[in-house]
């Protein structure tokens, strides 16, 4: 595994501009190190998360907006202060019903998001 080092101690949001990843979907990465990282994600309604599986756990936190979360072929509507837990290689998307954000930990680095 490629070694990306660790992000600043101290990142603030206004100094991190925001990646567009999709249409309607764009991320911030607000921290990590090899073994860790958060994500903030943004999400228009309508935007969707299209289905995809990776080697990392995740678990994710749902800040504002509702999603209609499916991990393993089994959807759930999420709301603010809700969150989900995705086990390794589990088959996951998600389509944003009301404009929102999800806070992402994945374990350990996404390193497809570092290049």
């Amino acid at each position: 595994m490629k070694s990306f080092g660790t992000s600043k101690e101290f990142l603030m949001t206004d100094d991190i501009e925001w990646e567009t990843v999709g249409e309607g979907v764009k991320r911030k990465i607000m921290g990590y190190d090899d073994k860790i990282m958060l994500v903030h994600v943004d999400f228009e309604k309508g935007s969707i998360g299209p289905m995809h599986q990776h080697p990392h756990s995740q678990v994710t936190y749902v800040v504002s907006g509702s999603f209609d979360v499916t991990i393993d072929g089994k959807t759930q509507t999420l709301k603010a202060g809700d969150s989900f837990y995705i086990p390794t290689n589990a088959l996951h998307g998600a389509i944003c019903t009301s404009p929102g954000q999800l806070i992402d930990v994945f374990s350990p680095i996404r390193e497809d998001f570092m290049e």
